[in-house]
């Protein structure tokens, strides 16, 4: 969708939302938020309607949360909000054993005497606050696959406050962060368990800030894209997610384990051939160390040094073969060739491909040149870089991947099936994140 379409469509939602009822849902619904890509940071955020009167609200997208939370102390105008008091079944229930929180200021969303408190983190900086926790309207709109839906609402969406301090490091034009871990309280599963629909989402991140990609809460197919009415539900392949034991938020509390998306990836190939990968590096152990993870918050993928070297040398073994030859690096980068040697095709520069291999040899996602290269501009003419940084000899995991892997890559998390689906590129089909067909679905 183009993004002056997606302005209209925008002011359009808000007028729907100002003078729609909120209805019951009567038969199977999906939900739907526009991604963008902040030029500056490269980080993701959604937007979503918060607050009453509704305001559209622009959230940092994390993967691995287990709650949002928003800057209450800017501008925060809500007469439905509601602190959540100390010791109700609902505070305990959100597992955290605080004490009241106490505050000496005038009454406000982030300052409430005998009210339940929540840890908020920026999963960028890691930096943390303790605040008070809130539940306030929150609207996204809707479809039923066939028809279009009005927008629905939650009317006690569980959140936290934070201050404006934790927003540094995120893109400047959000107010907190989205949080869509495994947690019973992050945005897909609190909205899934509002309106009984599955407990899933799918996320096609935007290969561009020019254009936004999407998210879909609650629904598992089909996913149409472009004009030409392509279900990319139907190029999934699945594979288990896995639990880490261990929980790795700066507050951490004993037998708490993680939100984040682990995957069982058991090898590494360039251009169909394995690396050598220590294989118990791919484990995560009984620490919470190890494995392979997602991550919208970490911009390039992330491996441990051995597993970096092995990758680094095949990929430049594997190029030599193509005529292509090193050339002066770029930070964060030690692998860059000159632009001009090198043939773009469909799915971005002819390099060789990286393949993310799971649970069987024919379990794999396919890393082609638009994802596994970075093009760079420089005095000495433009290059292309391999966008996979070097994380250290003893890192906590051992392989993160982050989003410029994922963009423009349809992305299916199945939380009731504990499985996640994917399509290494969508270009591979003609089309992009930002080709999700809207009219199709329904949603507008």
């Amino acid at each position: 969708m183009p993004f002056h379409s997606f302005h209209s469509f925008s002011f359009l939602l808000f007028f729907l939302l100002s003078i729609f009822s909120v209805p019951s849902p009567a038969h199977a619904i999906s939900f739907v938020a526009p991604i963008g890509k902040d030029n500056s940071t490269l980080l993701y955020s959604l937007t979503l309607y918060l607050k009453t009167p509704l305001q559209p609200t622009r959230l940092h997208l994390d993967l691995g949360s287990s709650f949002t939370w928003v800057d209450c102390d800017t501008d925060y105008n809500s007469s439905t909000y509601q602190h959540i008091p100390c010791g109700s079944p609902l505070c305990s229930s959100l597992g955290h054993n605080l004490s009241c929180s106490n505050c000496f200021n005038p009454p406000s969303p982030s300052c409430a005497n005998n009210t339940c408190s929540l840890f908020p983190e920026n999963s960028i900086t890691r930096k943390t606050a303790i605040s008070t926790a809130l539940t306030d309207s929150l609207a996204l709109p809707t479809s039923d696959g066939s028809t279009h839906g009005p927008p629905l609402l939650i009317s006690a969406y569980i959140f936290s406050c934070s201050p404006p301090s934790l927003l540094e490091g995120l893109a400047k034009n959000v107010t907190g962060l989205a949080a869509f871990g495994r947690s019973n309280y992050s945005l897909p599963v609190q909205v899934s368990d509002a309106f009984s629909i599955p407990r899933c989402f799918a996320l096609c991140l935007p290969g561009s800030t020019a254009d936004p990609g999407v998210v879909l809460v609650g629904s598992l197919g089909p996913y149409y894209f472009s004009s030409q009415k392509i279900d990319l539900s139907k190029s999934l392949i699945y594979t288990s997610l896995i639990l880490n034991p261990v929980g790795s938020t700066v507050i951490t509390y004993v037998g708490q384990p993680s939100d984040e998306y682990y995957i069982n990836l058991t090898a590494i190939n360039v251009n169909g051939k394995p690396i050598q990968i220590n294989g118990s590096s791919l484990n995560v152990d009984k620490n919470g160390f190890g494995g392979t993870k997602l991550s919208t918050s970490t911009t390039y993928t992330v491996l441990e040094t051995s597993i970096y070297n092995a990758l680094t040398d095949a990929f430049v073994n594997e190029s030599s073969a193509l005529n292509l030859t090193v050339t002066n690096t770029v930070k964060p980068f030690s692998v860059c060739y000159s632009a001009a040697d090198i043939i773009v095709t469909r799915v971005g520069p002819g390099v060789p491909t990286v393949d993310l291999v799971m649970q069987s040899d024919d379990v794999f996602w396919r890393v082609f040149g638009s994802n596994s290269m970075v093009k760079i501009a420089g005095d000495g003419g433009d290059v292309w870089c391999l966008g996979f940084v070097d994380g250290g000899v003893n890192p906590r995991t051992s392989v993160v991947i982050g989003g410029h892997q994922m963009e423009d890559n349809l992305l299916q998390f199945d939380l009731d099936s504990n499985r996640l689906g994917f399509t290494s590129s969508v270009l591979l089909k003609g089309t992009t994140c930002a080709d999700f067909n809207f009219a199709y679905q329904g949603h507008f």
